[in-house]
């Protein structure tokens, strides 16, 4: 173990799987590193304890909010990452804590990153389609059923921007398939990929055991009050929801939300209060996403934009990073301060600052 806290709570695979299909905030968790490069211990469990408290589902650990770097076998980062977050999970043994790994690389890289994950606790993996470049969609499928025999997947349309690649309605159909699979998280911030995935999953025999999560940080209110209802050739209609969101976004803000989610929640039961406010809330947090996430260059400053929101609330330190390129771009800084001035109801400063030093200890 990394240190003395108790090793994560035991909450049973099918209680996991019930769990993540009833839907949630998953935030993304960052990396908080020293000047030196070095795993900042102190800031990575505060920040883990932020995103407990504020009410999430769980932890999505090691996914490309974390940095993809961390699954270089030689920077020795994958385990004491993964570990830290399961660990402080276990300073919650009342909370059923949901525990995802990211997973990278080809099929026996992937496979042994999930035995990582699951001896030290883990319940689900998100299976990124990263570093497997010249993989067909077959190929992609039977890494998805090795992994499989492992943890439970959550399969991940990541968008081509940051690092993914187009994939089929036919792939999401039988990835849908796969009895492993138990969720979809569609990020590929593209309404007509998103549709692909969205039909795909309401194609599949297995639809009604695939949660749909919103990875799509551009449309997270609409995703979240979509009901997509999907007609196939015989006539059939199938209703698909998003349950909830596993969000780079997320990473910060996170009570608020967790507040979102409520929302939507309560506006798809026919609470016009709260569709009045999420058609509000709508434009302003996509608005702030696109300042964080850095759209206007191409998402080079995503997760410099997290780190600097987390910065100024004082969960992080410093803009320290694993790669050169993950940096602010030239303007963002400037961004950040419109929107921080602009939009502060999305933001949970009060609630941060109150809990932020025993956060810390």
């Amino acid at each position: 173990m990394i240190g003395d806290q108790a090793p994560a709570p035991a909450l049973g695979t099918d209680a996991a799987v019930r769990s993540f299909r009833a839907g949630g905030v998953l935030p993304a968790h960052p990396l908080a590193l020293r000047e030196d490069g070095r795993i900042d211990e102190r800031r990575q469990r505060a920040l883990s304890r932020y995103y407990i408290e504020a009410g999430s589902l769980g932890l999505a650990v090691a996914v490309h909010t974390t940095q993809f770097a961390v699954h270089e076998p030689s920077r020795g980062l994958l385990e004491p990452v993964l570990g830290l977050a399961a660990e402080t999970a276990g300073e919650y043994p009342d909370r059923d804590v949901l525990l995802v790994a990211g997973l990278s690389g080809p099929t026996a890289q992937a496979v042994a990153e999930a035995e990582l994950a699951a001896s030290l606790g883990y319940h689900l993996c998100l299976l990124a389609p990263h570093g497997v470049d010249d993989a067909s969609e077959d190929e992609l499928l039977d890494r998805a059923r090795a992994v499989g025999e492992v943890l439970p997947v959550i399969g991940f349309y990541l968008q081509l921007a940051v690092g993914g690649r187009h994939l089929s309605r036919s792939f999401w159909r039988r990835l849908a398939d796969l009895p492993s699979v138990v969720g979809i998280k569609a990020a590929p911030f593209d309404r007509y990929a998103t549709l692909d995935v969205v039909h795909g999953v309401a194609e599949s025999a297995r639809g009604g055991d695939v949660a749909l999560y919103t990875g799509n940080d551009d449309s997270i209110v609409v995703d979240l009050l979509s009901s997509f209802r999907v007609h196939d050739a015989t006539g059939r209609t199938t209703r698909v929801e998003v349950v909830g969101g596993l969000l780079g976004q997320w990473a910060v803000w996170t009570r608020e939300a967790v507040r979102t989610l409520e929302l939507a929640r309560l506006a798809k039961a026919g609470d016009s209060g709260a569709i009045r406010d999420l058609v509000a809330l709508n434009p302003r947090l996509t608005d702030a996403n696109g300042v964080l996430f850095d759209a206007a260059n191409g998402f080079a400053g995503s997760i410099a934009g997290v780190h600097e929101a987390l910065r100024r609330q004082g969960l992080l330190e410093n803009l320290v990073f694993l790669e050169p390129r993950d940096r602010l771009s030239p303007g963002q800084l400037a961004e950040i301060d419109r929107i921080w001035a602009a939009y502060p109801e999305l933001r949970d400063d009060a609630f941060v600052a109150e809990h932020l030093d025993r956060w810390l200890r």
